[in-house]
């Protein structure tokens, strides 16, 4: 998406917002951000949120390092301290998580 996207300058009307949507680097973000939003719906419905949480987690590095990487985007220090924190807060408290999800029956079963 920050490929696709002008200068903010640039945008002063609501139509210019919507024309930004057809650009092919935001319209495949926002197609990828569609995708995210159904896989993480699908784990939910097979998993507890308490364990969807800190597997998910797991993309804070991953877009640190496609930034870094596809957009050469500047990472601090102190942003890579944080993903720390949080990869290691994650894996306390899922480190005594399981899966305690019920399997559902059908109605009338």
């Amino acid at each position: 998406m920050k490929r696709g996207m002008p200068d903010s300058a640039a945008l002063s009307t609501p139509l210019e917002y919507v024309t930004v949507l057809f650009q092919p680097w935001v319209a495949l973000g926002v197609v990828l951000l569609i995708v995210w939003q159904m896989s993480r719906m699908a784990l939910l419905s097979w998993a507890d949120l308490s364990y969807v949480l800190p597997v998910t987690s797991v993309g804070y590095v991953i877009v640190a390092l496609l930034g870094k990487l596809a957009l050469n985007e500047t990472i601090s220090t102190r942003r890579w301290a944080g993903i720390v924190l949080i990869m290691a807060g994650v894996a306390l408290v899922s480190a005594g998580t399981s899966v305690s999800t019920v399997k559902r029956t059908g109605a009338g079963q």
